[in-house]
């Protein structure tokens, strides 16, 4: 099989935001700072590890379906949908936050383009899948950091 110009550009889209995630999730990893820093910096390795090893799986998709992937640094830059990462230290709190909102974009690209990828090759959506659910599990777990415990209503 042959990717069309639409599918070629749609694992581009994911391609460049897995890279940028595992790109700013070194930065956090370096930048970390505050409470509960350890366990952070640890789980920080974990998703830099699966964006990594994702960001491959894509590419290498890519090249199977006669396409060309684009992972050079100033394409990577121009095109993704992730936000900049701060330069300077950031408190663990702040850091939760950054990755949460992270990885939920690299979740809305790989959303975003799922229905027209399945629709030309299932077996590449397949690929989408693991990404997703990968990463959502990831953002729960790292989310869960800054949460608190809901009050249940009393039951009568």
């Amino acid at each position: 099989m042959k990717a069309s110009q639409t599918l070629e550009d749609n694992l581009q889209k994911v391609l460049v935001d897995l890279i940028e995630l595992h790109l700013q999730g070194k930065q956090a990893h370096w930048s970390v700072v505050g409470k509960n820093f350890r366990d952070l910096h640890l789980q920080l390795d974990e998703i830099i590890d699966s964006a990594r090893e994702f960001s491959d799986e894509v590419a290498e998709r890519m090249r199977a379906l006669h396409g060309m992937p684009d992972g050079r640094s100033e394409t990577v830059t121009a095109t993704t949908s992730l936000a900049k990462y701060p330069a300077d230290e950031v408190d663990t709190a702040d850091v939760v936050n950054f990755i949460t909102e992270r990885l939920e974009a690299t979740v809305k690209t790989a959303r975003d383009v799922h229905d027209a990828v399945d629709e030309e090759d299932p077996t590449t959506a397949d690929i989408l899948h693991t990404v997703i659910e990968s990463l959502e599990q990831y953002a729960w777990m790292v989310n869960a950091e800054n949460q608190r415990p809901r009050k249940r209503a009393v039951r009568k």
